[in-house]
């Protein structure tokens, strides 16, 4: 990492840093990563360590703590969710719009971290409605200038790789920061007041190293190029590639259970005690974390699409292993830790590797407005998949939803397997190399 001049002069397009090989490396072995994409896996890992701190404790702190009803705290989860899927396109398109992807990212960082000192005021339903809508606005405003800045950093063969670094990193922090708050609730007399105040502090130092440390450059359309606009920036369904990556992200979340049900199926599929329900989060980030970048890294070699629809097949595969059970309640078996290494091999099939894809789709100066229509038609897509799976749920019963579930999986995965989207730049990169 380094420190960056955000003064710097623009320059017609931005191209990947270089990323020179160190003394004695022989021309065929990889260089190293762009300091922009180590930086932002920083700035991410810092984050998710103060946001997932306040997520472990928020269910309990809002229901056993302030007396909130089942039924206000689901409200505030589809509020707390679906503004963060909204403003992303706000936040790619303004960054494509000014150039600055940078500012853009900070902006949420900023958002984001002044939210966890505002929950030590709030204790109305209203108020942390109100806080909980800003947090998520940060982290709308950030996600597609931030996955911008690393795929414009990243040379186009080594994206995928970029990209598994990244969400290794970030998802570092998601295991850090549920454990960080165990500890201080259970050493601190005011425990939950002292995990939002140590929140609020490992969020501006993830703020400060992103203003530090992430260079500061301005992104300027190529010559003949169309001006951003939001007309220009929809109109990028018009592309071939990027149409079909968006129409097989938007199926396929359709069919994807949300991680809060999954948990649930298999504590009824195994009988796992309450006691250790909340550690199996940590099962999938920890999954999540030691795949990321080996994933990543095959999905350069073989192709991104490969391994974005190989880790729906591993989806598809848990949801089977939830179908057939575990052995009796209170007995030993294995089915937990399959699961959970399938769920997180999923998301590090996917997450990252969507983006590496989508961003060979989009020219460099929409390169914002491109990431955020893929991750907002995902996002919508899932979140109207968890109300859908509730309702079968409570309808027909947890298997026969699950089952539902995972034929319409099934199905999506096909349909996306005809549709395969080109590997763009990647597929190109490597045939020069050959």
């Amino acid at each position: 990492m380094y420190v960056a001049d955000s003064r710097g002069t623009p320059a017609p397009a931005v191209t990947p840093e270089p990323q020179a090989a160190a003394p004695g490396t022989s021309p065929g072995r990889r260089a190293a990563l762009a300091p922009t994409v180590l930086a932002l896996g920083t700035v991410s890992l810092i984050t998710d360590v103060s946001s997932e701190m306040v997520t472990a404790v928020l269910p309990l702190y809002l229901v056993a703590g302030l007396g909130l009803s089942p039924l206000g705290f689901g409200l505030l989860d589809g509020l707390y969710n679906g503004i963060s899927a909204l403003v992303r396109l706000t936040g790619g398109h303004l960054g494509d719009r000014f150039g600055r992807h940078k500012a853009l990212a900070g902006l949420g960082y900023g958002l984001s971290a002044l939210c966890k000192p505002l929950l030590l005021l709030a204790h109305t339903l209203p108020a942390i409605g109100a806080v909980l809508a800003l947090d998520r606005t940060g982290k709308g405003l950030r996600t597609a200038p931030r996955d911008a800045l690393i795929s414009l950093a990243a040379a186009p063969e080594d994206r995928g790789r970029a990209f598994g670094v990244h969400r290794a990193m970030d998802t570092a922090g998601a295991l850090i920061g549920p454990l960080l708050a165990f500890l201080i609730l259970r050493g601190a007399a005011d425990g939950y007041d002292a995990v939002f105040t140590v929140s609020a502090c490992v969020a501006a130092l993830g703020v400060l190293v992103l203003v530090l440390f992430v260079p500061g450059r301005r992104t300027e359309p190529a010559p003949g190029a169309e001006p951003v606009s939001l007309r220009a920036a929809l109109g990028l369904l018009g592309r071939r590639d990027l149409r079909r990556i968006s129409l097989c992200a938007l199926l396929l979340g359709l069919c994807t259970v949300s991680d809060a049900f999954v948990f649930l199926l298999l504590q009824h599929a195994t009988g796992i005690a309450d006691r250790w329900f909340a550690l199996l989060p940590l099962g999938t980030a920890a999954a999540f974390f030691l795949l990321a970048l080996p994933l990543g890294r095959l999905a350069d070699r073989i192709g991104r699409w490969r391994v974005f629809l190989g880790g729906h097949l591993a989806l598809l595969l848990a949801y089977g292993l939830l179908l057939a059970g575990g052995r009796p309640h209170g007995q030993e078996t294995v089915l937990p830790y399959a699961v959970l290494l399938l769920h997180g091999g999923f998301y590090a099939a996917t997450d990252g590797v969507l983006m590496a894809a989508a961003a060979g789709a989009v020219p460099e100066e929409h390169r914002g407005g491109g990431l955020a229509l893929v991750q907002t038609g995902q996002a919508l897509a899932r979140f109207a998949a968890s109300l859908g799976f509730g309702a079968a749920w409570t309808v027909w019963g947890a298997r026969p939803a699950l089952a539902a579930a995972a034929v319409l999986l099934a199905a999506a995965a096909a349909v996306c397997a005809l549709l395969r989207p080109a590997d763009g730049e990647t597929g190109r990169a490597r045939a020069a190399a050959t």
